[in-house]
């Protein structure tokens, strides 16, 4: 579970670094905590730094998407808080990880470079886990 305030780390290549969990969106329960597959709004923290972007200079497909201070919608991938499967077996993360999304909740980047969770299959977000290099 994650709470206000709480940092992670995106895993796509949008630009963003590290962010900065703000609000938690659409929570069935009412604790404002987020668990894996939830949407969040977010602050980026840290981003790649954008190339010379000026008159002469053309825009590349490798160009970050975001820059620091960007607000935007995230998914939550990883968490360290342990989620419980079905089975009764217990899955924690080392960290607490987060992908971009937009307002139609597409992902702002086209590669994931890091583990997600298979329970985002379950909770609609069948593209993360299809680009994602392993499913834990």
């Amino acid at each position: 579970m994650l709470g206000l305030k709480a940092t992670m780390s995106i895993i796509d290549n949008s630009g963003a670094l590290v962010a900065e969990c703000v609000n938690v969106l659409k929570t069935k329960t009412g604790h404002g905590m987020a668990r894996i597959g939830d949407e969040i709004v977010v602050v980026v923290k840290r981003a790649r730094p954008n190339p010379l972007s000026g008159p002469g200079s053309s825009s590349s497909a490798s160009a970050p998407k975001v820059r620091k201070g960007d607000v935007r919608r995230a998914v939550v991938v990883r968490t360290k808080y342990p989620t419980r499967r079905p089975d009764g077996r217990y899955v924690r993360f080392d960290d607490n990880a987060a992908v971009l999304v937009n307002n139609k909740k597409e992902m702002i980047g086209n590669r994931i470079g890091g583990v997600v969770a298979a329970e985002l299959r379950a909770r609609g977000w069948g593209k993360i886990v299809s680009l994602a290099p392993k499913v834990v």
